[in-house]
């Protein structure tokens, strides 16, 4: 295994490098993927070069890694810039993940209160942006955040619960 380790990590880690900025989690990218290609070693066809194959492999740990840590932090707060990176590594596979955490999403508020429900799916979902759900509701973008930091609040124990 330590050969295997010693071939492919410098490519692996700039291979992953490029569409994930964070170092830490480039590493630990980096060591998930070359134990899944070790561990698949024995279902290796030789279609392809051992290096490509791992890039694959590699393409889909991203792919996770951004589906299970980074996309759904966009979904519990107002940051896009996370949502960027996401797209930058991810590319057309980027709308695909998002249309399946909205999917996700709506399970999840099924177990909300339907207050709480209602005012994440108009944000999240439908995309409107607070002062539009104010002027829906008729209330003010004071009290749509106050009810929406709840509501993040609600739903992240909904997921942790399910988790």
């Amino acid at each position: 295994m330590r050969d295997f380790y010693d071939k492919y990590y410098k490519g692996i880690r700039g291979f992953v490098a490029k569409k994930v900025d964070d170092d830490e989690d480039v590493e630990e990218l980096v060591n998930k993927i070359l134990l899944a290609g070790w561990n698949a070693l024995p279902t290796f066809k030789g279609k392809s070069k051992q290096f490509s194959w791992l890039c694959g492999i590699a393409k889909h740990k991203i792919i996770d890694f951004y589906r299970k840590e980074k996309l759904k932090t966009v979904l519990f707060s107002a940051m896009p810039g996370i949502e960027a990176v996401a797209e930058k590594a991810l590319g057309p596979e980027a709308e695909s993940l998002k249309t399946e955490l909205k999917e996700e999403l709506k399970n999840k508020l099924k177990k909300l209160s339907e207050g709480y429900a209602k005012i994440l799916r108009l944000k999240y979902i439908e995309g409107f942006k607070v002062k539009e759900i104010a002027d829906k509701l008729k209330t003010s973008a004071k009290a749509i955040e106050s009810k929406l930091s709840r509501a993040r609040q609600a739903l992240r124990k909904v997921y942790e619960k399910n988790n």
